[in-house]
């Protein structure tokens, strides 16, 4: 009986240690996750302007081009991912940069053409791709961090592409 008493106690004990000692996220903290604006948001309007302003110094010469090369009156002007491919696509970009020994610092969008041997539904169109860009992970235990590279730079993560395109202007 004295044995069962002392197995029973170093249970509880145990459980009481684990339940202190075991880390675990605190509701507060979950709860409490601030949202940060980000840096260089600019205003509906201010985004009207600069829509207009290429429509106005680019879209002939692009369109022109497109007709030429392509065959169509009007080449894509804008591009969109659903925001979960986007999501999906960031934590792939930074699983394999991990991998690679960099980190994903940033995203960084290129303009491409698709050329003349992607059937006709994108034969010499506009596209837009994501490559995530990054630096050398440096070790955290060193007193000394020196990053040569200047910034950060594309890293060798296959990038993001598959969009769907418009030709369409930006909402009024």
């Amino acid at each position: 009986m004295k044995k069962l008493v002392l197995l029973v106690l170093g249970f509880i004990l145990g459980a009481v240690i684990t339940y202190y000692f075991c880390p675990r996220p605190l509701q507060e903290e979950v709860a409490e996750q601030k949202i940060v604006k980000p840096k260089g948001l600019i205003t509906f309007d201010e985004a009207k302007v600069l829509n207009d302003n290429w429509s106005k110094y680019r879209q002939k010469a692009v369109d022109s081009a497109s007709k030429k090369y392509g065959g169509r009156n009007k080449d894509t002007r804008n591009v969109n991912w659903p925001l979960e491919e986007v999501e999906n696509y960031i934590a792939y970009a930074k699983s394999q940069a991990d991998s690679l020994g960099y980190e994903v610092t940033g995203l960084r969008v290129y303009l491409g053409v698709y050329g003349k041997n992607q059937g006709q539904a994108k034969k010499n169109l506009s596209t837009m791709f994501i490559v995530p860009t990054g630096t050398k992970t440096t070790s955290k235990a060193s007193s000394l961090n020196f990053n040569l590279q200047g910034g950060p730079t594309d890293l060798d993560v296959s990038p993001l592409n598959k969009v769907t395109g418009g030709t369409g202007d930006f909402p009024q």
